[in-house]
């Protein structure tokens, strides 16, 4: 709305739009994540009330990070055919409506209705589909970087709110702790509909790196499914996207299928909910120094020795973590070389997938690469649960996640000689 009017008068500064929406979107995702893990800290205080086991309400996280995944392929062509500023609009509507109802309710239908199946949907309609697409469309230069910004404000928000959402659950109840997401993501999404911009030639500019303005290309009159599926019929005949599939399927095993637990998984130790969800905020903050990290090193370096590295090393540290035996000392470093590894794995996998599939495609094909991401989140996280109601313990399902990191990381052998280094940072992606 308010696009066309700053754009000039900030491109008369040397400041190209593009950065503007960085920030929105950054903001957005920031708080809209958060509402993916604040029902971890809330597992404990959920099952005192109610009486439900942790592996029932494993059963929720589960599915809400299942879906979570299985409608990014649509919600990127939802997307493509209707703009980031619709699809999020909606998005956040959705999102404030299932926060209201986990917030009232008081039976197992609205469990699984509000934690399961509203807040899966409501935050998978943008996720990550939403910063490729923002970080595709707008920039050529820096892809990379912004890719890793924008990462890391998904992941970072997923865990930097859970210390206040902790404080507010042990002094006002674990309602009380979902207000402040909803308040924050009401005030963002309306800003993003009031100073957002489709696409950069929608107010006359090219991308952020070149020099024209690029032709917008021809709608499709396709339905969403339609197109979602069309870009899976493509990408699905490219051994590219089978090894980037189940890499980033291993991603959601090892990250967000574990933490939903990390808080309970202390507390078997001894550990408060304050200090582990002080460890998962430390957790968040190292994620945005390597994300951001990962995103600059994509833009230089070949992405698949990048992506192998993460893996080993993540694979490596989710092992050691059983015996680091809970102290404050062990839990910090685990918490800070896990977390510079925590999602650092988007990058270089987007830019694999641009470089193979071309830049409107790119969200389509990552889409469906995602859905495998959560869909492996999801199973670990109703694992997880089960682990711990048939063994008591969770250190067998850590232990396993870390010996499936390194099977990916030797996956990424696969792609020798099949695809390139990463795009170099001045020239378009084809």
């Amino acid at each position: 709305m308010f696009a066309k009017t700053l754009a000039p008068r900030l491109a008369a500064r040397g400041i190209h739009y593009g950065w503007v929406m960085v920030a929105l979107t950054f903001a957005y995702v920031l708080c809209s994540s958060a509402v993916m893990s604040i029902p971890g800290v809330l597992l404990v205080p959920i099952s005192k009330e109610f009486g439900w086991s942790i592996g029932t309400l494993s059963g929720p996280l589960g599915l809400r990070m299942a879906l979570f995944g299985i409608i990014a392929p649509f919600a990127g062509a939802l997307i493509l055919r209707y703009g980031p500023r619709a699809v999020l609009t909606a998005s956040a509507a959705l999102l404030i409506a299932g926060m209201a109802l986990a917030m009232t309710m008081t039976a197992k239908w609205q469990l699984w209705l509000s934690l399961g199946v509203v807040l899966g949907i409501a935050p998978g309609m943008t996720a990550l589909v939403l910063t490729t697409t923002i970080a595709t469309r707008w920039f050529t230069a820096q892809r990379g970087l912004i890719l890793g910004v924008l990462s890391a404000g998904t992941a970072t928000g997923q865990l930097i709110f859970l210390p206040p959402a902790a404080w507010l659950t042990e002094h006002y109840g674990w309602r009380m702790a979902l207000l402040p997401s909803a308040v924050m993501v009401a005030l963002i999404a309306l800003a993003f509909f009031l100073f957002s911009s489709d696409r950069p030639s929608d107010i006359g500019l090219p991308p952020y790196g070149e020099d024209a303005v690029l032709p917008h290309p021809i709608a499709s009159r396709s339905s969403a499914v339609a197109m979602s599926f069309a870009a899976l019929r493509t990408a699905s005949s490219s051994l590219v996207f089978w090894v980037l599939a189940f890499t980033f399927f291993v991603c959601g095993v090892s990250s967000f299928g574990l933490m939903p637990h990390f808080v309970t998984l202390c507390g078997d130790f001894g550990i408060t909910p304050i200090i582990a969800t002080s460890l998962l905020a430390l957790i968040g903050l190292c994620d945005l120094i390597g994300t951001i990290g990962s995103g600059w090193l994509s833009d230089r370096f070949d992405n698949r020795w990048l992506l192998g590295c993460y893996y080993g090393f993540r694979g490596l540290s989710l092992i050691w973590l059983p015996f680091s035996g809970f102290s404050m000392v062990g839990l910090s470093a685990f918490a800070i070389f896990y977390g510079l590894d925590f999602i650092a794995t988007i990058p270089p996998t987007v830019r694999l997938t641009v470089r193979q599939f071309g830049r409107e495609q790119a969200p389509l094909v990552f889409g469906w690469i995602f859905a495998a991401h959560q869909l492996g989140a999801g199973l670990m996280a109703l694992a997880v649960g089960e682990s711990r109601d048939a063994f008591n313990s969770y250190l067998p399902a850590f232990l396993a996640a870390g010996v499936i990191c390194l099977a990916a990381a030797a996956s990424l052998l696969l792609l020798r000689g099949r695809t390139g280094s990463a795009i170099p940072a001045a020239q378009p992606a084809q």
